[in-house]
């Protein structure tokens, strides 16, 4: 395990790019570790890392991906996010404790929580729907990124027409949320949803329009036609 784990920390290290480097911050409010590795060469870094251990044991892949996410650095938070998407053919209902683990625990960044949550947690709750109520009990969290996370689970489900009461329940419980973070996060989940069901999304939003907070109303009828997006602006 040390030996793997090592390795992928020396690819990083040799893969440092001076732009990438002294950008990255930029793209966050709060302080992040991060190696400077251009996106495109971490996802190369772990297609290539995971081929050594692809036959090894979920746990141990699981481990390895826990290991990542402790260091805090950015680049290891997105192999541990691929590695874990790799194995998606295999979840089980007892992994979500893994799942729920690092979001509670590590997630410290809109980044990290959504490369996780759309690919990794979104893929486990459509095999596993019937986790779907932990997401609201996220969305009750103290904690800024559970409560995106509950939201951003939910997009490629959404665009598939999936979940729509529920998505409209996690919707009302952020609703009010003062966080420009979440107001974005359940906002883009609303926009996601309305690729499949626009008339449903529309009539919420003009429903809560009153209350809902403009950042998250202008993110969920982005892809909406002009008429309609004019008509939920309306003051």
């Amino acid at each position: 395990m040390e030996n793997i784990v090592s390795e992928i920390r020396q690819a990083l290290k040799d893969s440092v790019d001076e732009k990438t480097q002294s950008n990255s911050q930029n793209f966050f409010k709060e302080e992040i570790k991060f190696y400077g590795v251009r996106v495109p060469l971490v996802n190369k870094i772990s297609k290539e890392s995971f081929a050594i251990i692809q036959n090894k044991p979920k746990e141990f892949i699981f481990g390895l991906c826990s290991k990542l996410w402790k260091s805090g650095y950015l680049e290891e938070s997105f192999i541990a996010c691929n590695w874990s998407y790799y194995i998606h053919s295999d979840y089980q209902p007892s992994d979500f404790v893994f799942f729920e683990e690092w979001v509670n625990t590590y997630v410290n960044n809109w980044a990290s929580c959504d490369t996780l949550c759309n690919h990794t947690i979104g893929t486990f709750i459509e095999m596993y729907p019937q986790y779907i109520p932990k997401l609201k009990g996220w969305a009750k969290s103290d904690n800024r990124w559970v409560k995106r996370a509950a939201a951003v689970t939910l997009i490629i489900p959404a665009r598939k027409g999936l979940f729509l009461k529920d998505i409209f329940e996690i919707a009302d419980i952020l609703l009010l949320d003062k966080d420009d973070l979440v107001q974005k996060g359940y906002g883009w989940m609303l926009k996601a949803a309305s690729e499949a069901n626009q008339k449903e999304i529309f009539d919420y939003v003009i429903s809560k329009k009153a209350i809902m907070p403009r950042t998250a109303l202008r993110y969920a009828i982005e892809k909406m036609p002009q008429d309609l997006r004019a008509e939920a602006m309306k003051k």
